[in-house]
């Protein structure tokens, strides 16, 4: 294995670099993108809960915000919601801005590394090739030793750069994809908080948890 690191130029230690990221970005992801830690299922039920009981109070409100994403969102709505429909509905917004800038932090990432890894890997091949015209230039065709080590070089940075962006894109997507689904349950559940409260219609939220 270091054979193929040292046979494919400096290239492939930026490429290590990247595939140590992905990994690392992935695995932090995968604990924080938990969809039972961002929006449990039973949040909006308990805060219908002490809404009902009248046990609804900065303490609990304090201990809401703190309990998940979901609950910070709904902490927001439910700290404004004696100002009427629109204040409640721009505090959610707000802070659901928040929590989905946190929910997308280091996707960027792994869609840059994604979309640089193939061209590094292709600066790996374009560098072996000069090796190998540069050998053939200096030492004739005949130096089958210098030939075989540029054209090493740029099938192994290739091999390597897709090796690395194949993964990311993948991850990168699943993840987009997770934190999508986590906002839209999000604010369906934040709907029908703002609904229950202010709507004409009442909507039973006892029903989403």
């Amino acid at each position: 294995m270091l054979e193929i690191v040292v046979a494919g130029g400096w290239v492939m230690g930026i490429l290590i670099l990247c595939s140590i990221a992905v990994i690392a970005i992935s695995i932090e992801r995968y604990w924080t993108l938990n969809p039972e830690k961002i929006a449990p299922k039973n949040t909006l039920g308990q805060v219908w809960n002490w809404i009902k009981n009248n046990q609804l109070d900065g303490q609990r409100l304090r201990e809401l915000k703190q309990s998940s994403e979901l609950g910070r969102i709904l902490a927001a709505g439910l700290s404004n919601s004696r100002h009427g429909r629109d204040v409640m509905k721009d505090s959610i917004v707000e802070a659901a801005n928040q929590v989905v800038h946190e929910m997308e932090r280091y996707l960027g990432v792994l869609g840059t590394v994604a979309s640089i890894a193939p061209l590094l890997g292709l600066l790996g091949t374009v560098l072996g090739m000069i090796k190998v015209f540069t050998a053939i230039v200096l030492e004739g065709s005949g130096n089958t030793s210098a030939l075989a080590g540029g054209i090493s070089e740029a099938l192994i940075t290739t091999a390597a750069g897709l090796c690395v962006a194949i993964p990311a894109m993948m991850l990168h997507r699943f993840y987009t994809r997770r934190v999508d689904t986590l906002v839209v349950t999000m604010e369906q559940e934040a709907v029908k908080l703002v609904d229950a409260l202010h709507s004409e219609r009442r909507v039973d939220v006892r029903e989403a948890g």
